[in-house]
């Protein structure tokens, strides 16, 4: 039993139906127990800072007002931003069984289960101040946000639906039993408003916030959610660089970033069986890491973790390292000393350049902290002037026979806009793919398969270890029919799923990710349905997948990169996506302005659905699923994608209702001298 389970579940029940406290709780200090945001830019003027004040007292009585104004003030002014920290509560956050919280809907108490996961110190980047991912990545703006939509959540009726407006829950309005119990939107600005700047300043203000993919929309799962995606990228980049007889065994894949997101590297790289250098500058990042399993071995010095490199090439060693420090000082030390390095990506936050999302070279993580608030205009500079550098340095390598890709963290765009050696010759395109424009659009999306995941709401491993083998039952049984076309994919995501166990690849709730396409997606959920119905699985499982998939993001850098009729600019999909899924039986649906290529960069849309072994449920998952996965795989094929084309005529054989519009195909000869 965890110490955190010792508080009384009464009182837990209790503190959530509280909401807002009666009586002011004491002030609290922040412990140095959890890795902290760095504080953000002051950006406001004096009259906006008191509007932010004001906005801030706004959830609490009157006669609070005076001893909070001069609290908030003094975050504000610190932090660049109002938390609320004295109302975090006293409870754990952790994700708990299902039957532990209050509620009169089973939908509303998995929904409760999964923000809390998001929260959880062990799944969190910055836990205090609510922020699950990439450096910005929030559940909600503040405290006081989080204590009323719990409440709300635990008192709504299936009459009901809660309406969250960035972080700030609008509040319950009558629905019916069949409309999704939350509808959550982050970061919605008019389009003129969403510089990296706007969203500095409105979420200062307290009235928006930037919800990534998986925070905001409350279906984080811990760096398990990327390993598996991350896994697929390195095993088909290494077939594409590897000569026929040889393996990834010894071979370098150079990156950084061991925060959130990316600190599924080294973890994917060990499953793809090859050596994973990984830079990281925040050393309790490589700490976290370390401990939960996810990274072999922490070096802090250069000189060793040459030696420990060139050790483990020479000896074919499969082996993650982590390295305290900036990745630019090894990307030139490896130049020197003639390390070959076969794959090479980047995952820090460049989506969140100024603010911690990338660190310098030249400057300690400590100094960088202090420069990005007192000066940010030369941290600024220094960032363009490190991306620069690093990536002359890549190009050095890639001279050598690199592979180096995007890993649609914003890498290349930003480095473009710093003014960085990484335009092609058309200088439209960028020198280096991004990940989905050769490996994950065309081998996956366009295929349908995607970052399908799930999680039992028991909390009982014994419940995951269940779904794992229905799952792996039903992959085997989909793969004795499937085409040659996706013979590949369907033979990696089952031995990721044969392996998953043994990878130990829980962080937080009891939770699994599994690519697979609409066909897979659907016959796992009823799978488990049908074992909730018998008993087989012990209590509800909550359907989810990572925006990052076929149907749900409109990012063209990312997502939709390997678009190319024109349209990867437009954001029609995940609209759609979000809208369509709310009347086919979505629990929950999210769009997010922002993710994980930047504010006013991407849109992306989200579900969860809440599988409670009812018959009921067996119809949403037929319905919601199948349109989920196929809405994405329509709008590809129209954009001529070949894989697409494929993927949806197989759909309309198979489903007469289904009637997509098709394109025709041109003769490039026919056009090449029009103009």
């Amino acid at each position: 039993m965890k110490a955190s389970e010792t508080y009384d579940i009464d009182l837990f029940k209790a503190d959530i139906l509280q909401g807002i406290p009666d009586t002011l709780p004491p002030k609290r200090e922040l412990g140095d127990d959890v890795s902290h945001a760095p504080s953000r830019k002051q950006i406001l003027s004096e009259d906006e800072k008191r509007l932010a004040v004001k906005n801030a007292l706004r959830y609490f009585p009157e006669a609070w007002h005076k001893e909070l104004a001069g609290e908030f003030a003094a975050e504000l002014l610190k932090y660049g931003r109002i938390y609320m920290f004295r109302f975090k509560p006293k409870y754990p956050i952790y994700a708990r069984p299902i039957s532990a919280y209050p509620a009169k809907t089973t939908e509303a108490a998995a929904i409760m289960l999964m923000i809390q996961n998001n929260l959880d110190p062990a799944v969190a980047q910055h836990p205090d101040e609510l922020i699950t991912y990439g450096g910005n990545g929030a559940v909600f703006q503040n405290w006081a946000q989080y204590l009323l939509t719990m409440k709300y959540l635990a008192t709504m009726s299936e009459q009901q639906t809660l309406h969250m407006y960035s972080g700030h829950p609008m509040g319950l309005f009558p629905s019916t039993k069949e409309a999704p119990r939350v509808v959550v939107t982050n970061g919605m600005m008019i389009p003129n408003y969403s510089k990296p700047d706007d969203w500095e300043r409105f979420n200062a203000l307290g009235v928006t916030q930037y919800g990534q993919m998986t925070a905001g929309s409350y279906m984080y799962i811990g760096p398990q959610g990327i390993v598996h995606g991350t896994t697929i990228t390195v095993m088909n980049a290494f077939r594409k660089v590897l000569r026929k007889g040889e393996t990834p065994n010894g071979k370098v894949f150079l990156t950084s970033g061991l925060g959130g997101m990316s600190g599924a590297q080294p973890k994917a790289g060990n499953i793809a069986q090859c050596i994973t250098v990984c830079a990281e500058v925040n050393p309790a990042a490589a700490k976290k890491r370390h401990q939960q399993g996810w990274v072999d071995e922490i070096y802090t010095s250069l000189p060793e973790l040459v030696t420990r490199t060139q050790r483990a090439m020479d000896d074919s060693e499969v082996v993650s390292l982590a390295y305290v420090g900036n990745v630019v000082d090894i990307w030139e030390r490896f130049l020197e000393e003639d390390i070959f390095v076969s794959l090479g990506s980047d995952q820090t936050s460049l989506h969140n350049p100024w603010a911690g999302g990338y660190y310098p070279a030249g400057l300690s993580f400590e100094q960088a902290n202090t420069l990005m608030v007192e000066d940010p205009d030369l941290f600024k500079s220094k960032v363009q002037v490190s991306l620069r550098k690093q990536v002359t340095l890549i190009n050095a390598h890639a001279r050598k026979g690199t592979y180096f890709f995007d890993y649609g963290n914003a890498f290349l765009l930003e480095a473009s806009k710093a003014g960085a050696d990484v335009m092609a010759a058309n200088k439209i395109d960028f020198r280096y793919p991004s990940y989905v424009q050769d490996i994950l659009g065309p081998l996956c999306f366009d295929y349908g398969f995607g970052p399908f995941r799930w999680v039992c709401t028991s909390g009982d491993h014994k419940d995951l270890h269940k779904s794992d083998t229905i799952a792996l039952e039903v992959m085997k049984e989909i793969q004795d029919g499937a085409p040659e076309e996706i013979s590949q994919q369907m033979q990696d995501n089952i031995l990721w799923i044969e392996q998953a166990e043994q990878n130990k690849l829980v962080v937080g709730s009891q939770a699994r990710i599994l690519y697979a396409d609409a066909e897979g997606r659907m016959t796992i959920a009823l799978a488990f349905n049908k074992a909730i119905r018998k008993g087989q699985i012990t209590a509800p499982i909550v359907l989810g997948r990572d925006h990052h998939d076929v149907s749900g993001t409109d990012s063209p850098f990312r997502e939709t990169s390997n678009i190319y009729d024109g349209s990867r600019f437009t954001a029609d999909m995940a609209i759609h996506n979000v809208i369509g899924d709310s009347f086919r039986g979505a629990s929950w649906v999210s769009i997010h302005n922002g993710g994980g290529v930047g504010w006013g960069e991407v849109i992306n849309g989200g579900f969860g659905m809440v599988l409670d072994g009812s018959e009921e449920c067996d119809r949403r998952i037929r319905n919601m699923l199948f349109y989920d996965v196929n809405n994405g795989i329509a709008r590809r094929s129209w954009a001529r994608n070949t894989e697409a084309l494929f993927a949806i005529k197989r759909e309309m054989k198979r489903t007469p209702e289904l009637k997509i519009t098709l394109p025709n195909t041109v003769e490039d000869k026919i056009i090449d001298n029009l103009f």
